[in-house]
């Protein structure tokens, strides 16, 4: 398949270097090696390597790929994907590669019976994923950060490449008396009657491709990243645990040399409603969707932080 000089390859388990090398033209900076096999390796929804790479001659020109999952509706599983990866490499951008990549993308994601997508662009990416591609924008999500008091040191072990090691080993230390025996969190969202992401054993299985860690303090169980701060994924509040459990989270935050607390909430949840309490919100990731078949509204849908690939 070709496009203006360019060759147009599903993606295949063979081309996964190409993407790690491409990711390196355009970021800068190397993956783990098997970071992308990890990530697009979603065997257990039936579908897996669902995207496509351009090449010039033997070089990958660009990437558009989805990861397919479940949406849990009503107790229903549909077969959704999210909009992930778009990279194009500094010398053949503007040359319509991302909108082809992603046109193809979305064919293959219909033939392979994908009946919704949904995704969290950036504010340089939203327009042509709206204007250009037929998204929707379904609702906004919005950011909350407590600010912790503490000595630097996740900050000072990245600064300082000798100290990671040892953080490491001091963070799971740390965090050791309060692991949860599950890796991750159910969707909260689906408790409160929305249609959310089904993270069961399978999809949390998948989710590895980046470290994260599950706690619990009470009866609350927290997903969350070191990630410049404490990123909270999702969070399941337990009702006993609301008077307290930010305080108990700056305390675990504060052990571990972490000067803040991110929350990442859509607006409509009860976890916003919560968060305002201490922090003011400020306007995060636009949710979208693209709807090929599977007819839900936009309006039931809502996804949390740990939802979103980077996480």
């Amino acid at each position: 398949m070709h496009n203006e000089g360019y060759r147009i390859e599903r993606l295949t388990e063979e081309r996964l270097a190409d993407m790690t090398s491409l990711h390196k033209a355009v970021y800068g900076k190397a993956l783990a090696s098997d970071f992308f096999s990890r990530k697009y390796n979603t065997a257990f929804t039936g579908v897996m390597y669902t995207g496509y790479l351009a090449y010039a001659g033997d070089i990958p020109a660009a990437f558009y790929g989805v990861i397919p999952c479940f949406i849990d509706c009503g107790g229903q599983p549909v077969l959704a994907a999210q909009s992930a990866d778009t990279m194009t490499h500094p010398d053949h951008r503007g040359k319509g590669l991302f909108i082809k990549l992603a046109e193809l993308t979305y064919e293959l994601c219909y033939a392979e019976e994908i009946l919704i997508l949904f995704g969290f662009p950036n504010q340089n990416s939203l327009p042509g994923f709206v204007n250009k591609l037929d998204w929707q924008v379904a609702t906004q999500m919005e950011c909350f950060i407590i600010p912790v008091k503490t000595l630097p040191l996740e900050g000072l072990a990245n600064r300082l490449p000798f100290l990671k090691g040892l953080y490491r080993f001091y963070t799971l230390n740390v965090l050791k008396k309060h692991v949860a025996p599950q890796k991750g969190v159910t969707s909260t969202l689906i408790n409160e009657g929305f249609y959310g992401l089904q993270r069961d054993s399978y999809y949390l299985g998948h989710k590895t491709y980046t470290e994260s860690f599950t706690i619990k303090t009470g009866g609350t169980s927290i997903w969350f990243r070191i990630a410049d701060g404490m990123v909270i994924g999702d969070i399941d509040i337990a009702v006993n645990d609301m008077p307290d459990i930010i305080p108990r989270l700056i305390k675990i935050a504060r052990q571990l040399g972490l000067r803040k607390i991110q929350f990442q909430a859509d607006r409509r949840s009860a976890l916003n409603t919560f968060l305002k309490k201490f922090a003011e919100p400020i306007p995060s990731f636009p949710v979208i969707i693209k709807d090929l078949g599977a007819r839900l509204s936009p309006d039931n849908m809502a996804f949390a932080f740990a939802d979103i690939d980077i996480f």
